[in-house]
């Protein structure tokens, strides 16, 4: 394995199956530690939560909080699966790894290039959003103007060196982290003291308020279910706490660490926040368009505030959508290695930077700029890509569950050694994916997902036909021994 000075970039889940070619240049290795732990703990904190999380109030009201822990719950087993998966080999560098081993060289085809899709649609949603979070400032600029500025800047940033992603994810995430922290204080403290707003009509914060306006459920179990539409989008990127964590140098130590913490991190970003937020301004109160984050110190008159959390979640959309360039391009790079894609895309630039991956990256986001002139609001915008990815990232959590069950059937002995078991893994292995088949009944539900939904097959047959398409180039790449390379690498964490 690296060294934590030396690690691979974490997001690509086929960058690092291919065995390099030493006359080739190769991907620089430029993400430290520091990058690697922030970049995870920041997965957990997506333009979901920040900008989506008013609708999500609209629909459900305070049971939105049982929404996420639900969601969370379910999802910490995924993550469990996915690591101990990782460590039952640390040939295995990312999910699309064990998928392809476990499954099969067409699942490993489809895990890398919907998890590519996954990320230029999280790009187009996190475009919207920075659109949206800049119409507040200069609500008379053109909408497609910010769109174009965004595609432009984090391309040509990512043309630069990944140093420069790394150093740019750091302090966004550490952002987004001191921010969620002081707000939940910071609200917390106006609850408990009672803070009156000074609009003449608003009640003072309580935590009351999670129960005193139409109950715990207020808009019934169909606004409950609602809530999960655009809820699951939150928590998109989350396997990057895991994916980050199994490429530093004590994948034992840091990868438990690392999925563990999950619950911790859903339940203060997510369920705590969100809490003092419904306490200070009432669910119904909420404007399901704009950020609650941004409403609430509006709400209580602290304008300075306002435009601080709004730079705060213009910061977030923008460390989202860093990722997603950052991701696109070297899944893009990783796929044209193993012959699953063009080889025009396995190309590198003098700087060691996938360039046409990343140029094929800024056209396939670019569509954000016409959605959101089309969209009569940026919120209606949001929902429609939120549903499209929803859709697409629920196949890539299956997928790890299905491998893990794969996994306990073709290698006992290897679970049976595992330090990392997942608690009662096959009967909560099947019961997540029961929850995963009714969260797409749940998606039927609303016309946004509804039409991703329809979409789904659509890029299925698209994929089928080009894995048919590029058999004859797939066939001249050697595959990959994952027994002999489990053995390889086992000796060298040894050493």
């Amino acid at each position: 394995m690296t060294s934590p000075t030396t690690t691979a970039p974490a997001h690509s889940p086929t960058s690092t199956s291919t065995p390099p070619v030493h006359d080739e240049p190769q991907l620089t290795r430029g993400l430290r530690n520091r990058h690697l732990q922030l970049i995870a703990i920041g997965g957990a904190i997506g333009t979901g939560l920040f900008l989506g999380s008013g609708r999500t109030i609209h629909l459900a009201g305070p049971s939105i909080l049982l929404v996420y822990a639900i969601i969370g719950f379910f999802l910490f087993f995924v993550m469990r699966a996915m690591g101990e998966l990782l460590l039952s080999n640390l040939a295995y560098k990312s999910f699309a790894d064990f998928v392809t081993d476990l499954i099969g060289p067409w699942a490993g085809f489809y895990m890398g290039w919907t998890y590519w899709m996954c990320w230029v649609v999280i790009g187009i949603a996190d475009t919207t959003a920075i659109t949206g979070y800049l119409g507040l400032w200069f609500p008379d600029l053109p909408k497609w103007i910010p769109a174009v500025c965004v595609v432009l800047l984090l391309t040509g940033l990512n043309m630069v060196a990944v140093r420069v992603f790394g150093e740019l994810e750091f302090w966004f995430a550490m952002i987004k982290i001191v921010t969620i922290v002081a707000l939940v204080l910071i609200g917390g403290y106006l609850a408990v003291t009672a803070f009156h707003p000074p609009q003449a009509a608003a009640p003072a914060a309580s935590f009351a308020h999670l129960w005193d306006r139409g109950g715990f459920f207020p808009t019934g179990t169909m606004g409950f279910l609602a809530g999960f539409q655009i809820a699951i989008f939150s928590f998109q990127g989350i396997e990057m706490a895991g994916t980050a964590a199994a490429e530093t140098a004590d994948p034992q130590k840091n990868l438990p660490k690392a999925i563990n913490a999950i619950p911790a991190r859903v339940l203060v970003f997510y369920v705590l926040a969100l809490a003092v937020i419904m306490s200070v301004q009432p669910w119904d109160l909420i404007d399901p368009d704009t950020s609650p984050f941004v409403e609430m110190f509006s709400f209580i008159g602290i304008l300075v505030a306002f435009h601080v959390i709004n730079f705060v979640v213009l910061t977030s959309a923008a460390s989202s959508a860093n990722s997603g360039v950052f991701s696109t391009s070297r899944i893009m790079y990783g796929l044209a290695r193993e012959k699953n894609a063009p080889q025009r895309f396995a190309f590198l630039s003098s700087r060691h930077i996938p360039r046409n991956a990343l140029v094929l990256t800024a056209v396939c986001i670019s569509p954000a700029i016409v959605l959101v002139m089309l969209s009569a609001t940026v919120m209606d915008a949001f929902s429609l890509v939120a549903g499209v990815s929803s859709v697409l990232y629920i196949s890539v959590w299956g997928l790890i569950l299905v491998s893990y069950l794969v996994y306990l059937r073709k290698f006992p002995e290897r679970h049976a050694e595992s330090t990392f078991k997942v608690p009662a893994g096959k009967v909560m292995s099947w019961v997540s994916l029961v929850f995963f088949a009714l969260i797409f009944v749940v998606l039927g539900m609303a016309r946004e997902s509804r039409i991703a939904l329809l979409a789904a097959p659509i890029w299925i047959v698209c994929l089928a036909v080009v894995y048919r398409m590029l058999r004859h180039t797939r066939m001249s790449a050697e595959p990959i021994d994952f027994d002999a390379e489990r053995v390889r690498a086992a000796e060298e964490l040894r050493h």
